[in-house]
């Protein structure tokens, strides 16, 4: 099959959009369980869903645009928090994993292309998951001294991450399904 090539400005499009809604994400407000350092957010799901329908390329660049505005003070993570502050604590490692977990699941799903099946995304967006955990545990123990408990202490996130897998990827699954060639089926 052909790779479809799509036009600039749509491509444009999509990675600010992208962007957007991962800062809308950042409306609902952080909950510190277990009196973690970390918060759980909804957030984390903005990083899975573009690389699940964008592919790794625009979706890191979304995922890149979105940091760069919190970086220069734009205060859109979660409980509307912006500048460099937030990359410089506990939960900055997983707030910088987002781009790694962006492109991860990118590239699983563009594996699948043109139309990737619930399977196939579930696989992606656990991936994507770890990815940021991979980035986040370390960063954070590095603030505890302790890798061990920054493990330990992560696990209090993992079944809301389970479920926002399987959110992100059925929501996934029915836009590939209803769009099969708009999003990530635009292989470059």
């Amino acid at each position: 099959m052909p790779a479809q090539r799509t036009e600039p400005a749509a491509d444009l499009a999509r990675t600010v959009v992208f962007a957007a809604f991962i800062a809308v994400l950042g409306l609902f407000p952080g909950l510190y369980l277990a009196g973690a350092a970390v918060p759980v957010v909804l957030q984390n799901m903005g990083p899975l869903l573009a690389g699940s329908i964008l592919g790794a390329r625009r979706a890191g660049a979304s995922v890149l645009l979105f940091l760069a505005l919190v970086a220069i003070g734009l205060p859109l993570l979660s409980g509307g928090r912006g500048g460099i502050a937030p990359f410089a604590g506990p939960s900055g490692g997983f707030v910088i994993g987002w781009l790694l977990s962006a492109v991860v699941v990118g590239l699983i799903v563009q594996r699948g292309l043109p139309r990737p099946g619930l399977p196939l995304l579930l696989a992606a967006n656990l991936a994507g998951i770890a990815a940021d955990y991979l980035i986040g545990i370390p960063y954070w123990a590095a603030f505890t001294g302790d890798l061990g408990a920054a493990a330990v202490q992560s696990l209090v996130f993992v079944p809301g991450d389970a479920v926002k897998l399987v959110l992100v990827s059925l929501v996934a699954a029915a836009v590939h399904r209803a769009l099969p060639s708009s999003f990530a089926g635009a292989r470059r």
